[in-house]
């Protein structure tokens, strides 16, 4: 049997780096996905590895089972009901791992999710023998979360062929996770991302497993509605960037400027907080809209600011601030900055193809459709194919 889990990628609307430290964020997820298959060797075929193919790159790596088996001891005997972080020990064994295969100098980013897909695999489903195949529509280190799309999507398929998740594996389709079920694979997620990030808000994973809108608060989530569809423009600087290292940059100038980044954040808060009720308002004319608009694009610019303020802006988003401003555009960095992706928003006033078409070689358009009967461009949550 296989299992196939999707997971949608995200857009930070607002919050991001602040929310690491205790303050509101909004986000949504986008109608690109990470795809992780999954398949156990029947006993005719005497499988004794745990493959891991990463098509889009045309990488393939693998452990015997019994080499991981004496690596991480505790791994296997955790329950995987019970999501367990890594520990000390456990992070030192797993390098030596990806350490044995050889990763291209060029790829050696991918060790840390390499590291995320043994610790995920190991204990969820214990020493056994599989091949996990995983596929992205998401550009790596863009902003767009594909790091928490693939601990999502992995921790999803691993659960699926547990007995911790209640699904019907009798049918052929898509299958959505019960509420109970969503909470298990983002807790799972979440012990990958630490793996990845070192510290992560945990936002990025949220949006990803329960879809749609959220209002993120220290764990704590708030699913938004709204009858009202805002359009951006994500465009893609093409310029890498770390995000643990953006992190923990921030992090260190909080500690040199306690005061000073206190009152950045705060202003971040109010700032997500007041987005999040614009969104949710009603909108009953075209003027309503308007006005909403208006509020909107004001409010990604002074968290703009502050973003500068953190130190996580860069020349090239910078360029692209400057250039949609000639167009009297809002625009702000999405996700960790340093590069990666730029938001801005298509209020109704503007003809979209034009602008579509001058950020041709750049950019991708997406509706970001908050309204129930408007997804199609983003997932209600991550999703299981049996």
């Amino acid at each position: 049997m296989e299992v196939k889990a999707r997971a949608p990628g995200k857009i930070i609307l607002a919050g991001e780096h602040a929310v690491v430290h205790g303050t509101t964020a909004v986000a949504a997820s986008i109608d690109l996905c990470t795809y992780v298959s999954i398949r156990f060797p029947i006993p005719s075929d005497n499988g004794d590895l745990v493959k891991l193919q990463l098509k889009d790159m045309e990488l393939e790596f693998s452990w015997p089972v019994a080499r991981i088996k004496e690596a991480l001891p505790e791994a296997g005997s955790s329950l995987s009901a019970t999501p367990t972080s890594c520990s000390i020990e456990s992070t030192k064994s797993i390098a030596a791992l990806v350490e044995e295969q050889n990763i291209p100098e060029a790829k050696i980013g991918l060790a840390s999710g390499i590291s995320a897909f043994l610790w995920l695999y190991s204990c969820i489903q214990g020493f056994k023998p599989a091949t996990v195949v995983v596929t992205s529509e998401l550009p790596l280190g863009s902003g767009l979360g594909s790091s928490a799309a693939f601990s999502v999507a992995l921790s999803a398929a691993l659960l699926g062929f547990s007995d911790s998740v209640s699904l019907d594996m009798g049918q052929q389709e898509w299958s959505l996770f019960g509420e109970s079920d969503l909470e298990l694979v983002n807790k799972w997620a979440f012990e990958g991302e630490k793996i990845i990030h070192g510290k992560p808000s945990g936002i990025d994973n949220t949006v990803s497993t329960y879809g749609n809108m959220i209002k993120f608060r220290s764990g704590s989530l708030t699913r938004l509605k709204s009858n009202m569809p805002l359009r951006m423009l994500i465009t893609n600087t093409k310029v890498g960037r770390n995000t643990k290292a953006l992190v923990a940059g921030v992090s260190e100038r909080t500690l040199r400027h306690p005061d000073a980044m206190s009152f950045v954040f705060n202003a971040v808060d109010s700032i997500s907080n007041e987005l999040s009720a614009i969104i949710q308002s009603p909108a009953p004319d075209d003027l309503s809209i308007t006005e909403k608009e208006e509020k909107i694009e004001e409010l990604m610019e002074m968290n703009q600011g502050l973003l500068q303020c953190m130190g996580v802006s860069h020349a090239s988003i910078e360029t692209i601030l400057r250039t949609t401003l000639k167009y009297k555009l809002a625009s702000k960095l999405t996700g960790a900055g340093g590069g990666g992706c730029v938001l801005t928003l298509l209020p109704t006033r503007i003809h979209f193809l034009m602008l579509f078409i001058y950020y041709t070689s750049q950019a991708f358009l997406f509706p970001i459709c908050f309204f129930y009967s408007l997804i199609s461009l983003h997932y209600d949550d991550c999703q299981l194919l049996v």
